[in-house]
């Protein structure tokens, strides 16, 4: 692994994240404004229902309301919530302050203050601040950090903080997460308790504040947690101590194993730190434990996590669609580790995982209306349900269609606060060179590493059409290079001004003098293709998935004649033109095959139907995956059985 060399220099981005060193600088949300377009509308909805949803749930349900009775002395007896609820909160803190510094919502700017002047209250004289421990008839603290949260709901906290820094606020926010932090060193440093905390979180909140405020302290916690991780220093459990990654040390995890966001977190933390400790040998454990993780423990949708039970990994290839649990928070903090690594290494290839999972796992949690959401993302679903009951809270894993609320509820909070910042992930730049990672209708206005100015104009109907344009609206003088990335399941067909692009690394780069006009056009094929399964998963053996573009499609039960089961449905994809585009999906040749539900299921020559009869011939219509569930309840499979 090449240790980065460009350090940066520059006004640090209105981003969530930035290195202080590392082969690409990302850009902030003040230099990339989304103009329209799928991840746009999104953003739209976002800041108009999303946020305001969860404020009004978290008010609803007391989780807001347990700072005033942690104040007023009845917060043991009335606390509602789990012991973690004060991180969601922080958490809609965090997406409102990146909405703030993205549209200047003086109502938001206005609540922010007013949930800043209640959770102040509430922080101890050294700084500690919690609404579950501490206080009379409440548990002391740090009596259970293997499940309290504690450090978890600080590092919250301080994320919230470093949005507020990073958009222009240094304000009383930032003050109290600043007094959460010094507190977290002095009980925790090297002359404190030698201790983790059960759910990985702080790690990477410090590190990013350290980067923030541009005290070392901060950055030398991060580190030492992240040492300290896989020494056992938490009990063991039912799940084993890999469920909270106290079993093996970082720099020697083979694979990421136990809770899926937990595992995440950490790995997202440890490329952190070792960027900014120059730290090679760190940094390619987190990125070698990571790409194996795609490469054995991942499901099509970029989701992770296959066991319900305890949220976690599965063995290598333990992939069952209709048990995935992928939760939604599994695939933020994916997002977090991949754009990390693209921006450590400059490696295009990380752009891909980014991509593929803001599609398919992040878009598909919210509804259209921004008001309810999938906790878990299976591949397929054999029971239809029922709807969420608008007003009630629902079970995290049990619902079967998108729910208002959780018990748990750190999805909701988790996807708001990444729409806020997609503009974040877009672009990115290094010495003489402006690389753009995802495509959607966009207005950039940067500098290079170079410090010469730079403006571009992004035209596209991507993912459903692949024509990108790229118009350069201010041309530095001399040459620069403009980057383009070509995802792995367009190389060999993209096309760059008409003639057939020469991806290198991951990317298509055009080097010459610009001049304000010039336009550069790439084009990725994104007809509906056919995928293969890895013939180790043992689950989907047999059957193919339909991807377009970045987008996973599934079958549907809503498009199903007679409103069959999407399980009876088979598949023909070896004849041509049996697989054709359709709107934003595409329509399969296959049958569906209304087989018996009693009697002996096995014996059959046919491995596929056990012997029913050959099924009604139908063309299919294949959605989105990120779409299904809006249209009422439904079966649905990702992983089509061949006819």
């Amino acid at each position: 692994m090449t240790t980065p060399v460009h350090a940066l220099t520059t006004a640090p981005p209105v981003a969530p994240v930035v290195p202080s060193r590392g082969a690409l600088r990302p850009l902030g949300l003040d230099e990339v404004t989304l103009t329209g377009g799928f991840w746009a509308d999104r953003q739209q909805v976002n800041g108009a229902a999303t946020i305001p949803h969860c404020d009004s749930w978290e008010t609803r349900v007391g989780w807001i309301g347990n700072f005033a009775r942690a104040v007023d002395g009845t917060v043991a007896e009335h606390r509602t919530g789990r012991e973690f609820s004060d991180s969601d909160v922080y958490k809609m803190i965090e997406a409102m302050a990146w909405e703030v510094g993205r549209t200047g919502d003086p109502a938001l700017e206005a609540r922010i203050a007013e949930l800043t002047a209640q959770i102040g209250a509430v922080q101890e004289p050294d700084g500690y601040l919690n609404t579950k421990f501490g206080r009379p008839g409440q548990r002391p603290r740090y009596s259970d950090l293997a499940w309290g949260h504690e450090l978890y709901c600080f590092g919250h906290l301080i994320q919230a903080a470093v949005a507020r820094l990073r958009t222009g606020h240094d304000d009383e926010l930032v003050a109290i997460a600043r007094r959460a932090a010094d507190h977290v060193c002095a009980e925790f440093g090297p002359d404190g308790r030698d201790a983790v905390c059960g759910h990985p979180e702080i790690e990477v909140a410090l590190a990013e504040l350290g980067r923030a405020t541009g005290e070392q302290r901060y950055l030398d916690q991060a580190a030492l947690f992240v040492e300290r991780r896989g020494r056992g220093l938490l009990p063991d459990i039912e799940f084993g101590r890999e469920y909270y990654q106290d079993d093996v040390p970082v720099r020697k995890a083979e694979v990421l194993r136990g809770h899926a966001v937990r595992a995440l977190y950490l790995t997202a933390a440890a490329v952190d730190v070792a960027v900014d400790t120059a730290d090679d040998e760190l940094l390619e454990a987190a990125r070698g434990a990571y790409e194996r993780t795609l490469a054995r423990r991942t499901y099509l949708t970029g989701g992770m996590g296959a066991h319900h039970q305890d949220e976690a990994f599965g063995d290598d290839f333990e992939l069952p669609p209709d048990r995935a649990y992928c939760e939604t928070c599994a695939g933020v903090a994916s997002v977090m580790v991949a754009w990390r690594l693209l921006l450590a290494t400059g490696d295009a290839a990380w752009g891909d995982v980014v991509e593929r999972t803001l599609f398919n796992v992040v878009a598909t949690s919210p509804a259209e209306d921004g008001r309810a959401f999938f906790y878990t993302n299976p591949l397929q679903k054999r029971v239809p349900g029922e709807a969420a009951a608008e007003d009630e809270v629902s079970a995290r894993a049990l619902s079967r269609l998108r729910a208002p609320w959780f018990e748990v509820s750190c999805c909701p909070t988790n996807v708001a606060r990444t729409l806020a910042t997609l503009g974040g992930y877009v672009a990115a730049v290094s010495d003489d060179a402006l690389h753009l990672q995802q495509y959607a209708p966009a207005r950039i206005t940067t500098r290079l590493g170079d410090g010469r100015a730079v403006g571009l104009e992004v035209a596209t109907g991507y993912p459903v059409d692949g024509e990108v344009v790229v118009r350069v609206t201010d041309a530095p003088a001399g040459e620069w290079t403009l980057a383009l990335r070509v995802p792995a399941w367009a190389a060999g067909a993209a096309t760059l001004d008409g003639a057939p692009a020469e991806v290198s690394g991951g990317e298509v780069r055009v080097r010459r003098a610009f001049a304000a006009g010039d336009e550069v056009r790439l084009v990725l094929p994104v007809e509906p293709r056919v995928t293969a399964p890895d013939g180790r998963i043992d689950a989907v053996r047999g059957c193919v998935a339909v991807e377009r573009g970045p987008v996973v499609l599934c079958a549907e039960s809503v498009d199903l004649p007679g409103g069959a089961d999407a399980g009876a449905v088979r598949v023909d994809v070896g004849t041509a033109g049996a697989l054709v585009a359709d709107g934003d999906g595409a329509r399969v040749r296959g049958r569906v095959v209304r087989a018996a539900d009693e009697g002996w299921p096995y014996g059959g020559t046919d491995a596929g139907d056990a012997g029913d009869a050959a099924g009604e011939a139908v063309e299919l219509r294949l959605v989105p995956y990120h779409s299904w569930a809006n249209r009422g309840p439904s079966t649905m499979r990702v992983w089509l059985p061949t006819a």
